[in-house]
């Protein structure tokens, strides 16, 4: 296991250690690849009249930041086989129409989160290597976290995909987080306000969707969460700009940085 240089790294005590709650899609693993293949597949299962490319269409990966639930990437994909689809439309109104693309179709949320969850559990079933070769770990993520140990720190993953998908991922790369919360355990400023109340440890979250950061800045059971927003992430235009004094921008560069260093 990989260690700070002690000369390099200033080392929190036990009592001031952070535990760092990671986001995982956008922030630990670039998975885009993945969710085009398992969202197309999907919405095929729900309508196989749909004409769908198997290659990742530019207006899916343009949307992306604004995707917070798995649901949400299946109904994009059919959508984007609509003749009418306009990409101006979705990124002026992002939540509108997918209420309406909802509405049209006659689909719900819960359908579509689980013929999401089918089409992964059959990918892993069949070619686990496969599955796992669409997920990149961002450079240098993998033996950062294993260095945070020798800071002192541990780490936790709290994602909106299923659980058992992120470790699956994370097993395969021989890493462990100290704890981790899939959609399954409830929204993230839920679990961060839990997590709150049982730990004594100081909570760092590092996300890479603003709008997320922006409602625990909101919150005010959740002011002593410290915030990160990472930079090599799915991130909208904009996104880095003008931000509150609460959220903080961290660069690659940052991230290798020992913890006591961050902003």
């Amino acid at each position: 296991m990989l260690r700070l240089d002690p000369s390099a790294a200033c080392v929190f005590s036990m009592a001031s250690a952070p535990l760092l709650v990671c986001d995982f899609d956008g922030v630990l693993v670039n998975g885009m690849a993945e969710y085009w293949r398992s969202a197309r597949d999907a919405a095929l299962r729900l309508d196989p009249r749909l004409a769908l490319p198997e290659r990742l269409p530019a207006p899916f990966g343009r949307l992306r930041p604004l995707i917070h639930k798995g649901w949400e990437m299946v109904l994009l994909a059919a959508e984007l086989s609509r003749p009418d689809f306009h990409l101006e439309a979705w990124l002026a109104d992002y939540a509108g129409a997918l209420t309406a693309a909802l509405d049209r179709r006659g689909w719900t949320a819960a359908q579509l989160q689980a013929e999401l969850e089918w089409v992964r559990d059959q990918a892993i079933a069949t070619d686990l290597q496969a599955w796992l070769g669409l997920h990149q770990f961002y450079p240098g993520v993998e033996a950062r976290l294993r260095q945070l140990s020798g800071e002192g720190a541990a780490w936790a993953v709290l994602t909106t995909k299923g659980g058992a998908f992120a470790r699956q991922i994370l097993r395969a790369a021989g890493l462990e987080p100290w704890a981790l919360f899939g959609h399954e355990q409830g929204s993230k400023p839920d679990v961060l306000a839990r997590l709150l109340q049982e730990q004594e440890r100081p909570l760092w979250f590092l996300e890479d969707r603003r709008p997320t950061l922006e409602l625990v800045r909101a919150r005010a059971d959740l002011a002593g969460v410290r915030c990160f927003l990472a930079s090599w992430g799915y991130l909208g235009p904009g996104d880095g700009q003008g931000l509150p004094a609460a959220i903080h921008w961290l660069e690659p560069g940052g991230f290798q940085a020992p913890l006591a260093q961050w902003p």
